[in-house]
């Protein structure tokens, strides 16, 4: 196939995947993120899957799936804080910024622009076109949605766009190990879980932000998911400043009051090991969780990827591997096909039943989390 000229809506590690592949086999590659700042820092922790390394190898950055921590066990408390089970299944947890700006490092300079929010995809016979939030419109063999929940691109393929909410949400705290009290040293190098009736809290040990593993310089991520209903969901994401969130109430946007809050639930309801580290985060911020299948990937000239695709529960530590996974798909049918056509009708009949098969695995987890 001849060089494509593509351009890819959102700048998270499905886009960065997506670009650096194509980049890397002679395409014209141009990534715009909304944002104003890049999403460099955003991230926790996450657990290595597959399709993961397969790209990491491919795009030259494989020693990123060695900078992580190793939970040596898995562990569950019942409510006092007793250990109540243990499992030796070893695991090892990747942080999410060290290996977004890893990637971000191997895309070629002035192919990342920020500040380019996307108001509109149209299609013609012949092109895809990108309309931007200051008016110029710019034209592409390729466009790619991975704009993740939030997706403009979604409504270019699928005729429904809208996300589900599942009935909760998850609050996450990112803290240095440092700040964790003693009480809650038991969290230490394991994998460790509280999950009973209507509560569902886990946490475990990643790499500092420059990829730093030793003992001291590493960071805790917990997690506690938590029933929100529709009706609640405006306040739960209506920050401080008084903005009203659509989607999640990100980092610095929890009053006082409402961690308050928080912290006080988590002493009354939750194993004390836990109710520490939740405590000892001043800014802990709030994810919506939602459902989305699409029951198209691809039109002539677009196509989908990563969350604007499936969004897939945090549950299944999956989303990641399955962005990998449709970027590498993506790239080996363009390689394998004369036209555009025929490689994007490929990449959907493969990727189309992976991401479902991933999507209901983590409807099926969370229905049995809460």
């Amino acid at each position: 196939m001849r060089p494509l000229k593509a351009g890819i809506v959102g700048g998270s590690l499905a886009g960065l995947f997506s670009a650096i592949l194509l980049q890397m086999d002679g395409h014209d590659v141009t990534v715009y993120e909304r944002s104003a700042r890049g999403l460099a820092g955003r991230g926790a922790g996450l657990v290595g899957q597959r399709d993961l390394f397969r790209v990491l190898r491919a795009i030259g950055c494989e020693h990123v799936a060695r900078i992580g921590v190793v939970a040596k066990e898995r562990i569950y408390f019942d409510a006092n804080g007793d250990v109540s089970e243990r499992l030796a299944t070893p695991q090892t947890q990747i942080s999410w910024d060290y290996l977004y700006s890893t990637v971000a490092s191997k895309l070629h300079l002035q192919t990342y622009i920020v500040d380019n929010a996307v108001t509109r995809v149209e299609e013609q016979d012949e092109y895809a076109s990108l309309t931007f939030s200051d008016g110029r419109t710019e034209s592409f063999d390729l466009v790619l949605g991975a704009d993740g929940l939030a997706s403009i691109v979604r409504g270019a393929v699928n005729e429904e766009t809208t996300n589900r909410f599942a009935g909760y949400v998850a609050w996450r705290g990112l803290i240095p190990e440092g700040d964790l009290p003693p009480g809650a040293s038991i969290l230490l190098d394991r994998f460790a879980f509280y999950v009973t009736r209507g509560i569902h809290v886990l946490g475990y040990l990643v790499p500092g932000p420059k990829g730093e593993m030793e003992p001291g310089s590493r960071r805790y991520n917990w997690v506690w998911y938590r029933p929100v209903s529709m009706a609640g969901l405006p306040d739960v994401f209506t920050g401080k400043s008084g903005k009203v969130y659509e989607y999640s109430l990100p980092r610095g946007e929890l009053s006082s009051d409402r961690r308050g809050a928080l912290v006080e639930d988590a002493k009354t309801v939750l194993p004390p090991p836990f109710a520490l580290a939740i405590e000892a985060e001043p800014f802990s911020f709030i994810q919506g969780i939602f459902d989305y299948q699409s029951t198209r990937l691809v039109s002539k000239h677009v196509a989908l990827i990563g969350d604007a695709a499936f969004v897939v529960r945090p549950h299944t530590a999956m989303g990641v591997a399955k962005a990998a996974g449709d970027a590498l798909a993506l790239r080996a049918a363009i390689a394998r096909y004369e036209n555009l056509q025929g490689a994007l009708a490929e990449y959907e009949r493969e990727r189309l039943p992976v991401g479902n098969e991933i999507a209901l695995y983590g409807q099926r987890l969370g229905a049995s989390a809460l």
